[in-house]
């Protein structure tokens, strides 16, 4: 038994925005993750004002924000590429499902 058969004449849909986007996906990984260690960076240069432990707290729910940032950014990125990995996966080609034959199906039973 082929698993596999293609429905004959089915053409298939030109891929689209979703190979644009799924390309586009490993470059805005890799910045939304650098953005956020950059900006944590520079936070350490600017908050200078105020005592140590006040210093400290700022730079630490800075750096809780950018951490949530990141995350953000890394779960859109997944769901993006799994969206389009769906899309891409119903433009592909069409098979033949077996038939399965149905008694009632000239006359559909009534209740």
């Amino acid at each position: 038994m082929n698993w596999l058969k293609k429905l004959p004449g089915y053409q298939r849909t030109p891929y689209g925005f979703e190979w644009r986007l799924l390309r586009m996906m490993p470059r805005v990984l890799l910045l939304g993750t650098l953005l956020p260690l950059l900006l944590s960076g520079l936070a350490r240069l600017f908050y200078t004002q105020g005592t140590a432990a006040e210093i400290e707290r700022r730079v630490q729910l800075f750096d809780f924000g950018m951490i949530g940032l990141a995350v953000l950014i890394w779960t859109a990125v997944f769901t993006v590429s799994f969206g389009c990995v769906v899309v891409w996966l119903m433009k592909g080609p069409a098979y033949v499902a077996d038939g399965y034959d149905v008694s009632h199906s000239d006359k559909p039973k009534v209740d």
